[in-house]
């Protein structure tokens, strides 16, 4: 049976109180918290750095999750995870060697992963799986939150289900990009198991009420 995590984007969050909206939404069920970095260089938008994730560090025992949308990615890997971080993926866009980032994350005590925009094709996987704990499927173009689902992920997140499948590892298949209540059943359903949301829980005035609705939607897969 499919173990499914909800990763809650803190992009989405009040961050006048972000101590006490990480704790909130892992009160709430949350499975992980995800932290996106943005440099205003790769992506358009710039966001928070290392310091914020250390500072959130001793309010959850959860894994925190960090999505580096920075390019170039490779000396800011060290700095996040000596700030806490467990999981730490970027794009290959922002790696001149994608094996060598891969092996600096894991060197560094974290698990690695990968991430691919709507228009980067599978093929960059090839070669990497035995070093991927994670895959990140944009289902938006990165750079801003409450962003609308592109449906074409649906076949991309089946692709990448079956390249999984076939490596035989325990490789995470992660979204994120409009995943909804009203959605994420179907996303799920195509080979997803972990669901990255922002504005859908953290936009809601009940955070429990918003995962218990997604899970109720998962358990019907």
């Amino acid at each position: 049976m499919t173990t499914y995590r909800i990763a809650p984007s803190i992009l989405s969050a009040d961050f006048a109180r972000l101590g006490e909206e990480v704790r909130n939404v892992v009160a709430a069920g949350a499975d992980m918290i995800h932290f996106d970095v943005m440099d205003n260089h790769y992506v358009p938008n710039l966001t928070i750095g290392p310091l914020v994730c250390e500072a959130i560090r001793p309010h959850v025992q959860v894994p925190i999750d960090v999505h580096l949308m920075v390019k170039p990615v490779d000396r800011i890997i060290p700095d996040f995870a000596k700030a806490g971080a467990n999981i730490i993926s970027f794009h290959p866009e922002g790696s001149e060697h994608i094996d060598r980032t891969l092996q600096l994350i894991r060197e560094h005590g974290c698990k690695a992963g990968l991430v691919l925009n709507p228009a980067t094709p599978l093929h960059i996987l090839e070669h990497v799986m035995d070093k991927l704990d994670l895959i990140l499927l944009m289902s938006v173009n990165p750079g801003f939150g409450g962003q609308s689902f592109i449906p074409h992920t649906l076949k991309k997140i089946a692709a990448v289900r079956k390249l999984i499948d076939a490596s035989g590892r325990d490789i995470m298949l992660q979204v994120d990009g409009g995943v909804k209540i009203d959605n994420i059943a179907e996303i799920a359903a195509a080979g997803a198991d972990t669901f990255v949301a922002g504005s859908a829980i953290f936009g809601k005035p009940d955070y429990t009420a918003v995962i218990n609705a997604m899970r109720s939607e998962l358990a019907k897969v």
